[in-house]
């Protein structure tokens, strides 16, 4: 049996312990649809939810980690709902048309350019 902090770590889902450990007493990791404690068991079987900044994944288990090895060990560990990756894609799709449509600056701008939007912006 492992620890919930050791399993996501193993798996990769966090780059430390410790910041697994941080998401779960944070509230951002649910095990079986309920908030718990960093020292709880995780067990083949088990639902997890990680939310991990803008994404969310809904895992379940299928082995307990031994160590933290490459990723294509950590991806034995678990199986994600199918629901789960699509809602992801669709987000990174937005992301990613976002960025498109929105205009690329080169840094601040010049005094000459702050006071033309100014001007359009009815500030002079």
């Amino acid at each position: 049996m492992n620890r919930l902090d050791f399993w996501l770590w193993s798996a990769r889902f966090y780059k430390t312990r410790a910041l697994a450990a941080a998401a779960v007493d944070g509230g951002r990791v649910e095990l079986n649809g309920q908030r718990i404690k960093r020292g709880k068991q995780v067990r083949p079987g088990d639902t997890v939810r990680v939310r991990a900044g803008p994404r969310e994944y809904r895992v379940e288990v299928l082995a307990e980690a031994r160590r933290r090895g490459p990723p294509e060990e950590a991806a034995g560990l678990y199986r994600e709902d199918p629901e789960s990756r699509a809602a992801r894609e669709r987000a990174l799709e937005q992301h990613r048309a976002a960025a498109r449509v929105s205009p690329r600056t080169t840094g601040r701008p010049t005094k000459r350019q702050r006071r033309e939007l100014d001007r359009l912006k009815g500030r002079g």
